[in-house]
C-alpha cells in the first residue's frame, strides 16, 4: 500500500478530520486545504470535516474556514497541508488529535506527524491533493474542489512560469479543467488587486534598491502599510514584482509586523536562497523562501548576505 492509499485509509478510519495549513496563507495553502476538505466531504458525507486557521478577506472567494472546538480534536485525524515547519502551522492545536498527517511539497527539514507525504519536486501541495484523489477510486472530486486545486497550482507556479512546473503539473491542470468551473474567472480573480494594492505596487517599484550584483530589496514599514490603508493580507500581491525587472536576480521584501519585527519574503531567478532563509528563522524552496528579521541590523545582514549569494551565483555561472 503506497502513501496515498495509506492516507485514504486513515481518512476512512476517523469520524472527524481537521485540516490545518500555514500562517499568512497563499493560494496553494488555501486551495489544498479547502480542496481536500471538499473531496473528503463529497466522498464520505457522514464524516465531520473541519478547516481551521485565520480567515483572510482576500481569500473569501475561495471559501471560508470553520470553527473547531477543543473537543473536536479528541479522536480526530489531523492533516497539515503545505506547511514545511511546525512554527508556521496556523492554530497550534494541530498536535491535539489522535493521528497526524503531513502533506507538503517543501523540503522536509522539519519532519513531523505520524505519517508524512512530502514531495519537494511537486509544483504545489494542490498538485499532490489531486494525486491523492487520482490514486484512490473511492474518492470523489466535486467541481469546487477542482477549482480550488487549480487555483493553488497556478498560484504556486506563477501561472506555470516557475521552474517547479513539470509535465505532470500541466497534466493535472488539464484534468482539473475538465470540471465545471471557469479557469478564466480563477485567473482574473487571482490577479485582481484593489486600489491600495496598486499603490503599494507603485511604492515597491519606486523604493526598490538594486545593487551592482542584481540583489534587490524593499522595506515595507507599518507606517507605509497604514498610509496605504492595507490589510495584513495585502502585501503578498507585490512579492513577484521585483522579478519583472531584468537586472534583478534575487530579492527580499521586508514586511514589518505589528510587533515591530519583520517578515521576509525571499525570491530568486537562479541562486538558491533557502539556506539564507534558514539562518534567519525561516526556510522554504531554493527559489522561494521566507524568513524573519528582528530589527534594522538583521535587515542589513540579510541584504548583505543576499548580495553575496547573487555575486557567487553569477561568478559560478559566467
Amino acid at each position: 500500500m503506497n502513501v496515498k492509499q495509506q492516507i485514504n485509509e486513515k481518512i476512512k478510519e476517523f469520524p472527524t478530520i481537521i485540516i490545518h495549513r500555514h500562517q499568512s496563507p497563499d493560494p496553494d495553502a488555501v486551495g489544498s486545504q479547502l480542496g481536500l476538505a471538499n473531496i473528503i466531504k463529497a466522498s464520505y458525507p457522514d464524516k465531520k470535516v473541519l478547516t481551521v486557521g485565520k480567515q483572510y478577506q482576500g481569500f473569501d472567494w475561495l471559501g471560508k474556514v470553520t470553527e473547531a472546538s477543543d473537543d473536536d480534536y479528541q479522536n480526530a485525524l489531523v492533516i497539515v497541508v503545505d506547511t514545511a515547519n511546525q512554527p508556521r502551522v496556523d492554530d497550534n492545536r494541530y498536535t491535539k488529535g489522535k493521528y497526524l498527517i503531513k502533506i507538503d511539497h517543501h523540503p522536509n527539514d522539519d519532519q513531523f506527524g505520524d505519517l508524512m507525504w512530502v514531495e519537494p519536486e511537486a509544483s504545489s501541495t494542490s498538485e499532490l491533493i489531486y494525486d491523492l484523489f487520482a490514486a484512490n477510486n473511492d474518492l470523489k472530486m466535486p467541481d469546487n474542489a477542482a477549482r480550488l486545486l487549480y487555483t493553488g497550482i497556478i498560484g504556486d507556479t506563477g501561472r506555470f512560469k516557475y521552474s517547479s512546473t513539470s509535465s505532470h503539473t500541466f497534466e493535472v491542470a488539464s484534468k482539473l479543467d475538465e470540471y465545471h468551473f471557469s479557469i478564466t474567472d480563477v485567473a482574473q480573480t487571482e490577479d485582481a488587486i484593489d486600489v491600495a494594492q496598486a499603490r503599494l505596487a507603485a511604492y515597491v517599484y519606486e523604493h526598490l534598491t538594486i545593487d551592482e550584483n542584481g540583489a534587490a530589496y524593499v522595506i515595507l514599514t507599518n507606517e507605509v502599510i497604514k498610509d496605504l490603508k492595507l490589510g495584513d493580507d495585502s502585501t503578498s500581491s507585490v512579492v513577484p514584482l521585483p522579478g519583472n525587472i531584468g537586472e534583478v536576480v534575487a530579492w527580499a521584501i521586508f514586511v514589518q509586523q505589528k510587533e515591530g519585527n519583520y517578515r521576509i519574503r525571499l525570491r530568486s531567478k537562479g541562486p538558491s536562497i533557502n539556506e539564507l532563509a534558514k539562518e534567519h528563522d525561516g526556510g522554504g524552496h531554493a527559489l522561494a523562501s521566507g524568513a524573519k528579521a528582528s530589527d534594522d541590523d538583521e535587515i542589513k545582514q540579510v541584504v548583505q548576505q543576499l548580495s553575496e549569494v547573487v555575486k557567487q551565483y553569477k561568478k559560478e555561472n559566467n
